[in-house]
């Protein structure tokens, strides 16, 4: 899908069509209302769309971000809104379907700033769950009866708490599609200190990168 990108908004990588992918596979119900956090250019919202979403709200703390979401729905005549600012503040209502490709990666505790504002899509803390942790704990009243939550992140910030938070919350929760590749720019700048902290083995140089459903029963 060709899209409008300005400088500094995150391409769309293989987290991306992973979650593309999860997804597809989940079949959006026609009439849904969808959320997509940490939206970036907005593909994932603009594919919720087209597989049968008729209300999408898709939200990143990036101004850059929620233009390009805003251009490449219009473009297409896509039913997408797009929101600039934190996911929890610019949510209203429940959906029928949120996705969320949040920041991730660890970074050492001196790296605050590597990168710059653009590394917002990707930095997340020590543990890499600044972002994940409040969208798990926040997923019960973001969903509304029989929604689902689709979440893409990597084996490097903790699946298994993922969906022990999620399972905490009373949703049902599963990694449903895993991916194996290769270290970006990112990772391989950082591989030395990921070893140190034991979260690669010595030498590492891929991630594997997991989807995970969860799903409120009510």
């Amino acid at each position: 899908m060709w899209l409008l990108r300005p400088p500094g908004v995150y391409a769309p990588q293989g987290d991306t069509e992973l979650l593309i992918e999860a997804l597809a596979d989940a079949a959006v119900p026609r009439g849904a209302r969808m959320l997509d956090v940490c939206t970036g250019t907005g593909v994932v919202a603009l594919t919720g769309a087209r597989l049968g979403a008729a209300e999408v709200h898709a939200v990143d703390v990036s101004t850059r971000a929620a233009l390009a979401s805003t251009w490449n729905a219009r473009l297409r005549g896509l039913p997408v809104r797009a929101h600039r600012g934190d996911f929890l503040e610019r949510a209203e209502g429940r959906f029928d379907v949120v996705t969320a490709n949040p920041p991730y990666v660890p970074q050492a505790p001196t790296g605050e700033r590597d990168g710059g504002r653009r590394a917002r899509a990707w930095n997340a803390g020590r543990d890499g769950r600044r972002v994940l942790d409040r969208l798990c704990a926040a997923a019960p009243r973001l969903l509304a009866r029989n929604g689902v939550l689709l979440v893409v992140h990597s084996t490097l910030s903790g699946p298994q708490r993922t969906l022990d938070l999620l399972h905490d919350a009373g949703l049902k929760a599963a990694v449903t599609s895993r991916r194996t590749q290769p270290f970006g720019p990112v990772l391989r700048a950082r591989a030395q200190w990921l070893e140190e902290q034991e979260l690669i083995a010595p030498g590492q140089r891929y991630e594997e990168l997991v989807v995970i459903r969860a799903d409120l029963i009510r």
